[in-house]
């Protein structure tokens, strides 16, 4: 079975000595309030260990199981798996209590989407929980699974209800949309300076050139970065408007869809190269605000 690791946790394969540990959460109620099973006696922690020790030896594995413990110490925090089947995976996490809200759970869903698609190259991935499990479906919102539906009444009611069905909550997330938020956390990553506005050199290229109309500072509270403005003019005549978006956003993907350049050539104009020509006018500036690679995003319709 793979090891893996992420930025503050390593993933391992169960041992016998790992019982103390597991049983640790795995047989406290508070631990295990939304899990379909436990609170575990010692012996069912113990049969699960010893059933995630066989599964660790199949070839092809089809259920990866794993310990989660913390790279400083070594200590066993948690645990995480995907199960497979055909092309398809289904992933799940459980955490001691005692690490909760300090993003563990994130990061060890984050790894086994990584392993699912990065190394398996599965097509398909989800995951489940009691609708009233807010931790651990927003985990599942944070790593960018998408919510597929609630099924009324399909699992046992967790175990603080005095119901007895509950909810489930049922989210996916596809290959290519796991490559494309990698693209976007790419690109999120990218360095930019923005210490101000550039005092504009002249933008032309002989068949046309660009006038700032405007320089419009950032808007923190609608997630706007610093952009310039331009009419893209042939001789005295204006034949479209181009903007240059500067930055590449926070923990928002709202640029990467819209790209750091957006134009428009008015319809007559169009045909002639000049989106193309006033794209190339703008590299100077991106240069100058330390940007090294540019969007350009439109409407596949």
């Amino acid at each position: 079975m793979k090891k893996l690791e992420s930025e503050r946790l390593k993933y391992r394969q169960f041992t016998m000595d790992d019982v103390d540990a597991v049983h640790g959460y795995a047989g406290v109620v508070d631990n295990v309030i939304y899990m379909m099973w436990g609170p575990n006696t010692k012996e069912q922690t113990e049969a699960f260990i010893d059933q995630a020790m066989v599964w660790s030896k199949e070839i092809p594995c089809t259920n990866y199981q794993y310990a989660a413990v913390l790279k400083e110490s070594g200590e066993l925090i948690g645990g995480c798996n995907l199960a497979i089947n055909d092309n398809e995976g289904e992933i799940g996490w459980i955490l001691h209590k005692d690490y909760w809200r300090q993003g563990y759970g994130v990061e060890m869903g984050q790894e086994m989407l990584r392993l699912a698609f990065d190394e398996l190259n599965l097509h398909r991935v989800s995951a489940h929980c009691d609708k009233e499990n807010v931790g651990s479906y927003k985990i599942m919102e944070k790593i960018g699974m998408r919510r597929e539906g609630v099924f009324l009444e399909s699992r046992p009611a967790h175990k603080l209800s005095n119901r007895e069905y509950g909810d489930e909550l049922s989210y996916a997330m596809l290959g290519d949309e796991w490559q494309t938020r990698k693209e976007i956390q790419y690109y999120l990553g990218l360095p930019c300076v923005f210490n101000g506005f550039m005092d504009l050199p002249e933008l032309s290229d002989g068949e046309i050139h660009l006038v700032c109309l405007s320089k419009n500072p950032a808007i923190e509270e609608k997630k706007y970065v610093p952009s310039y403005h331009f009419a893209i003019c042939k001789g005295s005549e204006k034949v479209g408007e181009i903007d240059l978006r500067i930055g590449y956003g926070s923990d928002s993907s709202s640029l990467y869809y819209g790209g750091q350049i957006g134009y428009g050539i008015h319809e007559e104009h169009r045909g002639n190269g000049y989106a193309h020509r006033a794209c190339q006018l703008l590299l100077p500036v991106a240069r100058y605000h330390g940007m090294t690679k540019l969007l350009i995003t439109n409407d596949t319709s």
